[in-house]
């Protein structure tokens, strides 16, 4: 099968090959998928689960890539849930990754079906950015209505699913982003807007939550603005941040099927919208992912036609 491959961590994006590599086995409560579209999480190369196993054992050459729709084509011993022939999409585990290939063996309880009118490059781009919203907002969050949220990021692939899920929920939301990213912001759903450039952020005033995606200066001054007993989440990593009367949580994204389902569900009630940049084939993907020009929104590979 045809894959994308890395096996040097210093040399990034431009160290992404297209090669030839054995096609997948299904382990015990495994599932086989034949990718039709794939995510790539755009500092997956920079994490240490990318390039060992659990025990920290070198695990090159790595098909990288976590985010993927499909179909499935052949069961592991033992699992359950999910049969050949299904639709689906999810997230694999980062320690195996391997969805920037033409097949990828991953754990079912991390897949869930994709309803036949969604399509799979839609079903790709929704896996990470709404689990991220959702786990972000309202496990690690708590959002309620009537809280204010602000939202770092707020046109990108994340930030605008965070966005539009705090509206639907009854939070009123803050974006921010760059100037020339304002009306994208408001356009997913955002009430104001902060240019980080421009505006003063501390002008914002008290927020209940802040959904943090840059970490460093960013953080520390978003933790700053948590009212008592509100919250400051991050995807940045570790921070130093620390709310004077608010909790401060960092978390990694896991896959979910329930949580997917709530996703495509809104996905199809037209309630959530896709932040799609870019759509690219298998064979044009390092050039995807080493773009000459920024590119807005998040790139997807369509493995299959």
């Amino acid at each position: 099968m045809k894959a994308i491959v890395v096996t040097d961590q210093a040399a990034g994006t431009a160290g992404m090959k297209l090669v030839e590599r054995p096609e997948p086995q299904a382990a015990m409560n495994d599932v086989v998928v034949q990718v039709h579209a794939s995510g790539f999480t755009w500092d997956e190369l920079t994490w240490p689960s990318t390039w060992t196993d659990r025990l920290g054992r070198d695990r090159t050459p790595v098909i990288p890539g976590q985010e993927l729709a499909g179909v499935v084509t052949a069961l592991g011993y033992g699992t359950t849930g999910l049969s050949v022939g299904q639709r689906v999409f999810g997230l694999t585990d980062s320690y195996r990754g391997g969805t920037l290939a033409e097949y990828v063996a991953i754990e079912a309880r991390n897949l869930a079906p994709l309803p036949g009118d969604v399509d799979f490059t839609v079903g790709a781009s929704v896996a990470m950015p709404g689990l991220t919203a959702w786990q972000g907002l309202f496990e690690h969050g708590r959002l309620q209505a009537g809280q204010s949220v602000l939202v770092h990021g707020s046109a990108g692939a994340v930030g605008s699913m965070v966005t539009q899920l705090a509206r639907e929920a009854g939070g009123y939301v803050i974006g921010t982003g760059r100037a020339a990213h304002r009306q994208k912001a408001l356009d997913f759903g955002a009430q104001e807007f902060v240019d980080l450039e421009n505006d003063a952020l501390e002008d914002v005033g008290g927020v209940d939550l802040a959904f943090d995606v840059f970490g460093g200066d960013i953080a520390k001054r978003s933790a700053g603005l948590i009212r008592a007993r509100g919250t400051l989440v991050t995807i940045a990593g570790p921070t130093e941040a620390r709310p004077a009367n608010g909790l401060v949580v960092d978390f990694v994204v896991v896959s979910d099927r329930a949580q997917l389902s709530e996703i495509v569900r809104r996905v199809r009630d037209g309630r959530l919208r896709t932040n799609i940049g870019n759509v690219s084939t298998l064979d044009d993907a390092v050039a995807a992912f080493n773009p000459t020009k920024r590119i807005k929104g998040k790139t997807i590979i369509r493995v299959r036609p």
